[in-house]
């Protein structure tokens, strides 16, 4: 199975190239969307070669997930915790944009190995901005203590309209929640089967380690007091319990990706799957018009028969002698 990386690959394509070239007085103007509907904007001036804005609009959020200012709890700290001296927070955002970022260039450091990693990190704004909140819980879950001022269940955005849940009133473990929603009904049969063989493979050798899963039909006792709107889920609800050794050192950056971009996964494996089992039906419907053609007569070898035949005109004499006989 393939995991999704966490940083924009456009976006860093462009930072990088925008970085070889400085000295170049360049015009920018870029808009493009990637998965779960999170919308970028790029632009640099002919006078500012230097300076890069780059707004961030994200899921509309559901009703029951909480934003400050625009943004998930915890996103401005996290910001400026990744980013530093180099990125300047505009307040207020460009219009339809929840964030936008004013990077100056100019200060970046000249090691390139490190140059590199910051611009990575800066591609990866998309996990820095919605997986702030995520990552606050997991850090009081790897010091074992239990975040002050949380509810009981806390609702956190992942695609428009839609939210996962977190449960972190226990300080040795966070229980996480995904209804799983699906429009097209092949996806949500194919889903359900993907999801699951995805809990299944958990009993594997090898993956004792993972954090334990679950699947059922009906919503968890976890998610009582949820609206129904975030009940309602045709291929099911999917748990996992996170804890301390989850979370700690550098896993707690792959552990924050991996639950916020959940859906995502999933939604990448099945159409995957739908699209592995298109090309095997037309493999097989061409291997059945190959037998139907190969069934078929040779119509140029009839027809060069017809054509080969010879027919010898009898007198009458002749005639009358071959009908006597």
């Amino acid at each position: 199975m393939i995991l999704l990386q966490s940083h924009s690959r456009f976006l860093l394509q462009t930072l990088l190239n925008r970085v070889q070239n400085l000295e170049k007085s360049v015009e920018l103007d870029y808009h493009w969307v990637e998965f779960d509907d999170v919308r970028y904007h790029v632009q640099v001036s002919m006078k500012n070669p230097h300076i890069l804005l780059l707004s961030v609009s994200l899921p509309t959020p559901p009703r029951e997930t909480f934003f400050l200012g625009g943004l998930p709890f915890g996103a401005i700290e996290a910001i400026k915790s990744a980013y530093g001296v180099i990125v300047q927070i505009l307040d207020p955002p460009r219009d339809g944009f929840n964030l936008t970022l004013k990077l100056n260039l100019s200060k970046l450091s000249p090691d390139e190995e490190y140059r590199h990693a910051l611009l990575v990190k800066v591609a990866s704004v998309r996990e820095v901005v919605l997986g702030a909140p995520l990552r606050v819980i997991l850090k009081y879950l790897a010091s074992r203590t239990i975040a002050p001022d949380i509810d009981r269940l806390v609702a956190l955005v992942h695609r428009p309209n839609e939210s996962f849940f977190l449960l972190p009133q226990q300080a040795e473990k966070v229980t996480a929640v995904f209804p799983m929603r699906f429009k097209d009904s092949i996806d949500t049969v194919l889903a359900t089967s993907f999801l699951q063989e995805f809990v299944e493979s958990r009993r594997t050798a090898g993956l004792h380690n993972a954090p334990p899963c679950l699947w059922s039909h009906s919503p968890p006792l976890e998610l009582k007091g949820a609206t129904d709107d975030a009940l309602s889920a045709n291929a099911g609800f999917v748990t996992f319990v996170i804890f301390p050794r989850h979370v700690e050192g550098k896993k707690l950056d792959r552990t924050v990706w991996n639950l916020s971009t959940f859906h995502a996964y999933v939604n990448y494996h099945v159409k995957c799957s739908e699209g592995f089992m298109h090309t095997r039906m037309r493999r097989r419907v061409e291997s059945l018009i190959q037998a139907l053609n190969r069934a078929k007569p040779d119509q140029e070898k009839t027809k060069k028969a017809a054509h080969t035949r010879s027919f010898k005109r009898l007198s009458l004499k002749e005639s009358r002698t071959n009908s006597n006989s």
